[in-house]
């Protein structure tokens, strides 16, 4: 090995050991937006954006394969839902902010279905941002998740938000760091996953919404504003 080769591999060991240790765990001061809104939970890439009625298809992941609100939250009711999707690249802070302040009712771990899928095709169709940016991406209703509920208020009503957090096939593990019964502040750090992952929100659709995003949006936890 020449000594040029060597001093390639050690500085590419350096960068991957900086980002892996030390600026993936990064979590940067957000300021809480003023007014009404609730917040994206995680940073990164909005990747879809849907109102479904009960039992309605959220997406299309490919031709046969649906998914629907009980396939990604694993629960479903006879209400209307906003979902609105968040991948986080490995690159993107990946503690994850709570969107309304409120109590923490449930948190509930789903293991993978057979294996945690990788989600490549999420990552490269978002680098190139290629419309539907979920396209054959299984892992949104096969993979292991966390979901954290959370009752609060909206616009001086009662409102329950649901926050899924997916792991990738890289994660080492999905953290809720407030337990069940505590309280949590909106734009307040409630948890993170390690490595590449994505987040979603859901929530029962109320004619006083407005949902602030699209797909192909980039989003900041605790700053940006899904639904006014």
């Amino acid at each position: 090995m020449t000594a040029s080769l060597l001093v390639i591999l050690l500085l590419g060991l350096g960068v991957f050991l900086f980002w892996r240790f030390y600026w993936f765990f990064r979590n940067p001061e957000r300021r809480e937006p003023t007014g009404e809104g609730l917040l994206s939970p995680a940073d990164g890439k909005v990747v879809y954006v849907r109102k479904v009625e009960p039992r309605e298809p959220v997406l299309t992941i490919k031709k046969g394969q649906e998914a629907r609100i009980i396939d990604i939250l694993k629960e479903d009711d006879a209400k209307p839902k906003v979902i609105i999707g968040v991948f986080m690249s490995p690159f993107d802070v990946h503690y994850n902010r709570a969107p309304i302040s409120g109590e923490v009712q449930t948190i509930t771990h789903y293991p993978a279905q057979s294996t945690n899928l990788h989600m490549g095709p999420m990552h490269w169709r978002s680098i190139l941002n290629r419309l539907p940016l979920y396209r054959n991406c299984l892992h949104i209703i096969q993979n292991e998740r966390t979901v954290t509920r959370i009752k609060g208020l909206f616009k001086g009503s009662d409102l329950t938000a649901y926050i899924i957090q997916i792991a990738a096939k890289s994660v080492s593990g999905i953290d809720v760091f407030i337990p069940i019964g505590g309280s949590v502040q909106r734009g307040e750090v409630f948890g993170m996953i390690r490595i590449g992952s994505q987040v979603d929100l859901v929530v029962p659709w109320r004619a006083d919404m407005e949902v602030k995003v699209v797909p192909g949006d980039r989003v900041r936890a605790g700053e940006s504003i899904l639904i006014a």
